[in-house]
């Protein structure tokens, strides 16, 4: 699911979610060739209307971001900080960013429906991943949460549960917000801990509302935890949950920020990590929801790792087997673009820059944490 239109949603020249990472990482999977395959559709887009994204976002708050974005020059005025759009924030207001987050919401909200009427069995909406986005408010580069707009749209379809798990390396708190007291949405989020990276939440303790305790679960790691709690976080924890749910649909936010180079972030998981990752999602897409599997986009701040974790995440989902050298065609488009020389091998990686010591402590603390997750989810 993807067009050239999505790239609008653009926070500025020099902000870290550059659209040319999404560009870059369609580009390599269809240099791959994974978009030529007999059973790989391209499908179109349409925006997301008033209506669709107010059943997630408050009608003020989507009228003050169609204000802002048709004269971002108003964002310097203190009301627009309490809408989170002010200039100089991380979701600063820009030209055409009601227009350009509802194209974002309509591709995953569309995605999600070509899912549910049985188009497609799975689909990657590369756009979106939008989880910072509360119902009232824009929130860490997150201006609407496409996660949650597709997800309302898949129980107005008649979805009875749906579950969404992210792996970004930033806690999905939009969108556990927006169905804390959900019974029907089960939100679960393996992240670092938010005594070391924003947005400071996504706490073990953190369950549920009233009305659907137990339909939270979160892992919140240490910084310089590595592959192993990683893992064993999404092993031990996050299938069990998902499987004891039974969801109709399984909605996943990709990012890939969780690496180890990515500049936003310290939680030193390496490429070697992904691949296994990604297979542990596909089986629990086919073992919890009949193979029903929406994945969405997300975090990831170096050129060098995003394209290439998603064109790992497309091969998954299509049973694609890549060579681990990168058709040098992108890798010299891609070179040009970003000024920066590429890792020309797929699975390539550096080391860790944490000193083995720290690493070894946070990966002890990260096994703790697993294993209280872990017994928190036990059906």
């Amino acid at each position: 699911m993807f067009d050239e239109g999505l790239l609008a949603y653009d926070l500025g020249d020099d902000h870290p979610l550059s659209p040319e990472r999404r560009r870059l990482a369609v580009d390599l999977i269809r240099a791959y060739g994974l978009l030529d395959r007999d059973d790989v559709v391209l499908l179109e887009p349409r925006a997301a209307t008033d209506e669709e994204i107010g059943k997630v976002h408050a009608p003020a708050y989507i009228r003050a971001v169609r204000r802002y974005g048709a004269d971002p020059a108003m964002a310097v005025a203190w009301e627009a900080g309490q809408w989170g759009l002010q200039a100089g924030g991380d979701t600063p207001a820009f030209r055409g960013m009601h227009e350009a987050a509802a194209a974002l919401c309509g591709a995953s909200l569309t995605a999600a429906m070509a899912v549910w009427d049985g188009t497609v069995d799975q689909v990657l909406a590369a756009g979106g991943g939008l989880h910072h986005a509360f119902a009232n408010r824009a929130n860490g580069f997150c201006v609407y949460n496409d996660c949650a707009v597709a997800i309302r749209a898949l129980l107005d379809a008649g979805a009875e549960r749906v579950a969404y798990v992210d792996v970004d390396v930033h806690h999905g708190d939009g969108t556990q917000a927006i169905f804390w007291d959900e019974p029907r949405v089960l939100t679960v989020s393996v992240h670092e801990s938010g005594r070391f990276l924003f947005p400071g939440t996504g706490w073990l303790g953190e369950r549920g509302g009233p009305a659907a305790e137990g339909t939270a679960v979160n892992v919140p790691l240490p910084a310089l935890s590595g592959d192993g709690p990683y893992l064993r976080a999404m092993e031990e924890v996050v299938a069990p949950a998902v499987r004891d749910f039974r969801p109709d649909v399984l909605v996943t936010q990709n990012g890939c920020d969780p690496h180890h180079a990515d500049p936003l972030a310290h939680l030193q998981v390496t490429m070697a990590a992904f691949p296994r990752l990604y297979r542990t999602l596909h089986d629990l897409a086919f073992d919890a929801a009949g193979g029903r599997w929406v994945a969405l986009g997300g975090g990831g701040y170096t050129f060098d790792v995003l394209p290439r974790a998603w064109a790992m995440l497309f091969a998954e989902m299509v049973g694609g087997d890549l060579p681990d050298e990168i058709p040098a065609g992108w890798l010299a488009r891609a070179e040009e673009v970003t000024g920066q020389t590429l890792n020309p091998r797929l699975r390539g990686d550096g080391d860790p820059e944490a000193p083995a010591d720290k690493r070894a402590r946070a990966d002890e603390a990260g096994e703790r944490i697993v294993d209280e997750a872990r017994a928190l989810v036990r059906p």
